[in-house]
């Protein structure tokens, strides 16, 4: 295997030859850890980077194509992709809505292990789902993929080919929507 090109190898890890693999993760491993390592600036992070560069290669239909350019360039790409979407899985996890905080936010989010809390913001998150109820299916499409899928206000916009101008205002509306409803359970 080691006298083979990187798009040889990549071809035959497309049919699923393990030694292929073995021999790419040998070559490029240590660039994928240093690139996602520099990125992310954790150690662990890095190494599930790793992983997942490496199962995305195992599992890709397009693979590289070395009429496009150096394989190295392809792989460093891949993992900069695979670093972009863990950093929006993280920051998803990480997420908290972003308007105003009120009593019931505040308690959604705490982390006091109290099964009295616990209970509360269960029933806070079924109130929320419930909420939705009063959203379109605009609307709830647009929390779905900023708040859980974790796409920018402009990624969304390019998605869904309407104006920025337009998906920050039905956010506005929403979160009008959520508040209202939610504090008027809240009080009630």
């Amino acid at each position: 295997m080691r006298n083979r090109t990187d798009g040889e190898l990549m071809k035959l890890v497309m049919g699923k030859d393990h030694l292929a693999l073995e021999e790419l993760y040998d070559r490029y491993a240590k660039l994928v850890y240093s690139f996602a390592l520099k990125s992310m600036k954790e150690e662990q992070a890095a190494r599930e980077i790793v992983q997942l560069v490496y199962t995305r290669l195992w599992t890709t239909e397009k693979g590289y194509d070395d009429g496009k350019g150096a394989f190295v360039n392809w792989i460093i790409t891949v993992t900069r992709n695979m670093t972009i979407d863990y950093l929006r899985k993280k920051r998803r996890l990480e997420q908290v809505i972003r308007f105003e905080p009120h009593e019931w936010e505040n308690e959604l989010v705490s982390e006091d292990p109290d099964p009295e809390s616990i209970m509360s913001r269960k029933w806070i998150g079924e109130q929320i789902h419930e909420a939705y109820v009063h959203l379109s299916e605009s609307q709830i499409q647009l929390i779905d993929m900023m708040y859980w899928q974790g796409y920018s206000l402009s990624e969304i916009a390019a998605q869904t080919n309407e104006p920025l101008g337009t998906i920050k205002s039905r956010l506005h509306q929403c979160l009008k929507i959520l508040r209202k409803h939610l504090t008027s359970v809240r009080e009630g």
